[in-house]
């Protein structure tokens, strides 16, 4: 934790210096890494498809039928990504990205890609292929966004980056920042902003037939990995794990990036993270964005002024709870009144829901985890929201609003606004949006207060404290410790240049 005076967050995003000086630093400084011979830039591939046939930089504002996009983070969910693009028919993969380069999780993507040049540090890709990058994916461990985001934004790159853009509210200011800075097209990866989801809370808000709401109950109850098991009880850890031998295809130092020194263990790679502080966001952060995404967006929400971890099992300094409720308190917004949001997680954590909900909402585009299973036939990820006069029962991505009880949505069908069909999924809008023809619908200015949000939740986890915080000046009032968490853990030697783009 940093033991410095809290530092006002307008102050650090303003924060710069000349971008050349500061990539030539900072590549010199990638060159140094340990990365084995051959695996920095594949043989094959120096030239690569994506290369523009007269070799000259080309315009943020491409024309060319397909953007040339680059894709750090290539395993499990990052190859989800690249599919999801190259799906399109709007993507040229030109480079791919992995501090894990060769291990068994990146090999079917490798293999349905030969030729894509390969790297191992994203500094030297910039450095190496840097005029013939136009956009970047990012689909690397939360904590990890940040660096290779805001690189790439200054170097004039479109960037699409993972759910929760980043891991400390201070780094989400920044790249809040950097996206009106640079003015390049960014997007959250939250594929219910460009589905029936995003177009049908938009259009029933419109219509007032979502209004003045009070409360909204979001839930999220499978297993998750930091879950007691009879082998390993994580609710008990004193400690970080002991160290290991890294493994050979391994870049540790590049894989930890901003984040703070490590000694290596396997508990912290492939979905690991997730499970604590230092790298993950929990239950809250990587379902949050799913499940209340449009509320927050269209009911206008922003940042809570209170956060009360209500209920806090398993409570542990180094790994997410065993069960979360956590209330999220909003002021009255405009026309809007006050509203209380309430997440619940852990399996066991089962919101009261109301009597008349009938059967919850499922889902058909959960993508799957890495490893192990979402458990959804219990009790399905999903929300209720309470408004003026109406209810409503939802799930999770795309999945859309049902009215309870069935009888009063009955009543209301013909009454309902008409939902606009999506122009294009969520992968399709960002490269659209490279070329100018669409904007993205999760940009960093929509998705920005939104992870903040979750992350002051993290917080509230983390410390186990109510929390009050000031909307305006963007701190809290009450703790001195939740506003250094605020700033996050102060990057190691060689990456706080990052901070000052």
């Amino acid at each position: 934790m940093n033991n410095q005076n809290p530092i006002r967050l307008p102050e650090l995003a303003s924060a710069s210096l000349p971008r050349r000086a500061f990539l030539k630093g900072i590549l010199a400084a990638g060159a140094v890494s340990a990365i084995a011979p051959g695996v920095i830039l594949a043989a094959k591939g120096s030239g690569g498809k994506g290369k523009p046939k007269d070799g000259k930089k080309t315009s943020r504002k491409y024309t060319g039928e397909k953007v040339n996009l680059a894709c750090v983070g290539i395993g499990n969910r990052g190859a989800q990504i690249i599919r999801a693009f190259h799906k399109t028919g709007l993507a040229n993969i030109v480079a791919f990205c992995d501090t894990d380069m060769g291990a068994p999780h990146t090999e079917s993507i490798l293999k349905q890609f030969p030729d894509v040049p390969r790297f191992q540090d994203f500094r030297q890709m910039f450095d190496k292929m840097g005029k013939q990058i136009e956009a970047v994916c990012v689909g690397t461990p939360d904590f990890s966004h940040f660096p290779i985001t805001i690189l790439a934004m200054s170097l004039g790159k479109h960037v699409y980056v993972e759910k929760p853009m980043a891991h400390s509210f201070r780094q989400i200011e920044l790249l809040m920042a950097a996206e009106k800075k640079y003015n390049v097209a960014a997007q959250m990866g939250n594929q219910g902003h460009s589905d029936a989801n995003y177009f049908q809370f938009k259009a029933w808000t419109g219509a007032g037939i979502i209004k003045n709401v009070t409360r909204i109950t979001a839930y999220m109850n499978s297993g998750r990995r930091w879950h007691d098991t009879p082998k390993f009880a994580y609710s008990k850890l004193t400690d970080y794990l002991p160290e290991q031998p890294v493994p050979d295809t391994l870049d540790w130092d590049g894989w930890l990036a901003t984040a703070q020194a490590h000694k290596y263990n396997n508990g912290y790679m492939n979905g690991e993270w997730r499970s604590w502080y230092d790298f993950g966001n929990g239950a809250l952060g990587d379902w949050g964005a799913h499940i209340f995404d449009t509320a927050h967006e269209f009911l206008d929400l922003g940042l809570p002024e209170e956060v009360d971890p209500v209920m806090l099992e398993g409570h542990n300094h180094f790994v997410f709870p065993q069960a979360s409720t956590l209330a999220f308190r909003f002021p009255k917004r405009g026309a809007m009144p006050p509203l209380e949001l309430t997440w619940y997680d852990g399996v066991k954590n089962i919101p009261a829901l109301p009597g008349d909900m009938g059967d919850p909402v499922g889902g058909t585009d959960i993508p799957p985890p890495s490893s192990g299973k979402i458990e959804t036939k219990k009790l399905p990820p999903g929300k209720i929201i309470y408004g003026e006069g109406l209810t409503f029962k939802g799930g999770s991505h795309s999945s859309t609003l049902k009215i309870i009880p069935e009888s009063k949505a009955a009543d209301m069908a013909s009454h309902l606004p008409e939902v606009p069909r999506s122009p294009s999924n969520h992968f399709a809008n960002f490269l659209l949006a490279c070329k100018g023809r669409e904007k993205c619908r999760s940009s960093f200015a929509v998705a920005g207060p939104l992870c903040q949000m979750m992350g002051m939740g993290v917080i509230a986890q983390r410390l186990n404290t109510r929390l009050k915080f000031d909307r305006g000046a963007k701190q809290f009032t009450n703790s001195k410790a939740a506003n250094e968490l605020l700033l996050g853990a102060p990057p190691r030697k060689d990456w706080e240049q990052y901070y000052k783009l």
